[in-house]
This record gives structure tokens, sequence and C-alpha cells, in this order.
């Protein structure tokens, strides 16, 4: 998850993820989706249909999700100057801060 308050006006936070195939990332976005309905969040989505990247649009937050070649490509999180996984700086899932 980026913070991307002060950064841009467009969400307060960006959520990128990865799938390992089209269905997964379709099916990730579906329960994100009604997630976000039971919640009374409001969210459009766009790319499920070919389910390379998908883009929920939630208001406040924004959810990016990819197929891992896809994710590598676009690269997001260099764009907002956070680490990608992998990258040495990245941290790891529940990793002590």
């Amino acid at each position: 998850m980026i913070d991307m308050g002060g950064k841009s006006s467009i969400a307060d936070h960006m959520v990128i993820a990865s799938g390992r195939s089209a269905r997964q990332v379709g099916a990730m976005a579906e329960h994100i989706a009604e997630r976000l309905k039971g919640l009374g969040i409001g969210a459009s989505i766009e790319g499920l249909p070919q389910g390379d990247w998908v883009l929920i649009d939630g208001g406040d937050i924004v959810v990016h999700l990819f197929r891992p070649e896809v994710r590598a490509y676009y690269n997001l999180e260099k764009m907002w100057g956070v680490p990608a996984p992998g990258d040495a700086a990245a941290p790891t899932v529940g990793a002590a801060p």
C-alpha cells in the first residue's frame, strides 16, 4: 500500500498487488469490489475482461491488480518512489519496521 497523501489528489491510498494468472486477478478484483460494496463504497472497475491489469477505483483508495509480468513492465512502485517486491529495499510481509 502506498500512502498518497500529499502526493496526488486522485486518492489517499493506492494498493498494488499481483495474481498468478488473469483468472486469479479477475477473482481478486471481484472479491475486492464485493467487499467495498459491503462497506458502502461504490467502486468502478477497469480491465476486468482481460485480467492483465485491473484498476479498482474506490474513491479514496485505488487498487491496481496485475499479472506479475505486467506489474514488472509498468513498475508503478518506481513511479511513486517506493520499492517494488524483490527490490533489496522492499520490506517483506510480516517484517518488523
